[in-house]
């Protein structure tokens, strides 16, 4: 009975070193590679983290100085903070924050420049929308009106945002004599914003004032003067 299981064992033993000897680089190098992956997973991981704890330490001192209203200072920050760490959403909040102090101190040309960087390099797209529609109005306000139409056009795609960037398309247009083109703008604007959102306001006083206000502002008014529908 014994020489019967030593032989059993025998033959399974064959077996495995016939196997391994057939698989076994396979077995192993699969292994190796996984094994490999995974630690390569956790110390991208491991990067990441050490990435945005340094960026938020960075960020943390440009909101100080942008409270400060230091521009220069605000400025130096964000070209460190974009050069080292690009692709972390400090970078993207880092240029609206720069590009709004470098504007409250008269810096236009910085702060188109540091919301340029935002609008072409952020990975978000929010951050995206939200640069342009700013330095739209930037160069709305610098007459570059072709530029502003462009940026918006680059935005239009964001449902999120797509009433308050026909609302800024309105604004140019309206800046280049376009009445009518201005209006359907505005139209689209106030079509897309909610009712809730205050800002709706500001659409229908503009609609108002290029003879178009929207029916619901009309029979507001006239119920409020006592004039029958």
């Amino acid at each position: 009975m014994a020489t019967q299981l030593d032989l059993q064992e025998q033959e399974q033993l064959e077996d495995i070193k016939h196997f391994w000897k057939q698989y076994g680089n396979l077995i192993t190098w699969t292994l190796v590679l996984a094994l490999g992956g995974f630690a390569a997973w956790q110390g991208w991981n491991w990067w990441q983290r050490e990435q945005s704890l340094k960026a938020s330490a960075m960020y943390d001192e440009l909101e100080r100085v942008a409270d400060a209203g230091d521009a220069a200072r605000a400025a130096q920050v964000f070209a460190e903070l974009k050069e080292r760490y690009p692709r972390t959403a400090f970078a993207e909040q880092g240029g609206l924050l720069a590009a709004k102090v470098q504007f409250d101190k008269g810096q236009a040309d910085n702060a188109r420049a540091a919301l340029g960087w935002v609008a072409e390099h952020a990975i978000e797209g929010e951050y995206k929308t939200v640069a342009r529609l700013r330095l739209a109005g930037l160069l709305l306000d610098a007459k570059q009106y072709d530029e502003a139409l462009k940026q918006l056009d680059a935005a239009k795609d964001d449902k999120a945002f797509e009433g308050l960037v026909a609302d800024r398309r309105g604004d140019v247009l309206l800046a280049q004599g376009k009445k009518d083109d201005a209006r359907a703008a505005y139209q689209a604007a106030y079509k897309a914003l909610e009712p809730t959102v205050d800002y709706r306001r500001v659409v229908e006083a503009k609609l108002t004032a290029l003879g178009a206000a929207p029916e619901s502002a009309v029979a507001a008014s006239a119920a409020s003067a006592g004039v029958p529908k």
